[in-house]
């Protein structure tokens, strides 16, 4: 925890002082071609070069959107388990985890308004249930995990990727810098987590656990297939035709190549006992 705490301190950034360009030219790329949710698919390759760097522009706003979404119930969770008294050794670094939190969601909102006037909605429901002891907590910090697990993957490679407009790739940048503490606390905490709880819960529960974390993770793919997106780019029947991207070989190919760092974590520590259908 101290060292991730001086980390932090080390890598303390003003999100106010981000560079931000009046206007975003539309014929640039903003999102690498590779990762682009239809990549490989024949709807994608018969778009023109012009409607492909378009296409881009929306698919960072629904990523950007998708992290926003992914980070509000993140932050009141971090908020909610501060100075608790079973976290309260971990408060210190909460504390950084939730201010760097709420700086990224100052990056994103501010490209989705700034250049598409917008926030793709988020679709996620919120079912209440009832937990048994240490369960609530695992599963909170498990799906923060899995989550940005994923993210950081398409962190790494766009800030990396020169063909992309810069502040599309400092936004990557300084959330995968963050990320990084974030994951070394993510893995930790998880399995400090299950090691103390699994042979607690039923057999019963631990099945149920599984089966809702592989649900999860499908879940979270499904979102980075969004209609509203091709519905914005005028493909006709968006709609219909989402299922159908999601289902394809090509896609589902990069889903678990982009997943299997997070499910070989998952299943190295019995969080998982058999890879999941992705």
């Amino acid at each position: 925890m101290e060292k991730l705490c001086e980390a932090s301190r080390r890598d303390y950034a003003n999100p106010y002082d981000l560079k931000w360009p009046e206007t975003l030219d539309q014929n640039q790329w903003c999102f690498s071609p590779e990762l682009i949710s239809i990549y490989g698919t024949d709807v994608y390759d018969k778009l023109s070069e012009a409607d492909k760097k378009r296409l881009s522009f929306y698919e960072a706003v629904n990523f950007f959107s998708l992290n926003i979404h992914g980070e509000k119930p993140l932050s009141e969770g971090l908020a909610h388990r501060l100075y608790s008294k079973r976290n309260i050794s971990l408060s210190p670094y909460l504390h950084h985890f939730l201010d760097e939190e709420n700086k990224h969601m100052i990056y994103f909102a501010s490209f989705c308004l700034r250049y598409a006037f917008k926030i793709y909605p988020d679709k996620k429901m919120s079912i209440p249930q009832e937990y048994v002891a240490g369960e609530e907590d695992f599963l909170f910090f498990v799906k923060v995990l899995i989550f940005e697990e994923i993210v950081d993957i398409f962190n790494i490679r766009m800030s990396r990727d020169e063909r992309l407009v810069p502040i599309a790739r400092e936004i990557n940048r300084l959330h995968h810098r963050d990320e990084s503490r974030h994951l070394v606390f993510g893995r930790e905490i998880v399995v400090s987590l299950f090691k103390e709880y699994k042979d607690q819960w039923s057999k019963e529960t631990l099945q149920k656990i599984r089966i809702y974390l592989a649900q999860y993770l499908l879940a979270t793919w499904k979102e980075y297939f969004n209609p509203e997106v091709y519905k914005d780019l005028n493909i006709s029947d968006a709609y219909d035709l989402t299922d159908r991207f999601f289902d394809s070989p090509v896609c589902r190919t990069r889903r678990i190549e982009i997943s299997a760092n997070c499910i070989s974590f998952l299943l190295k520590n019995g969080i998982l006992e058999k890879e999941p259908s992705l």
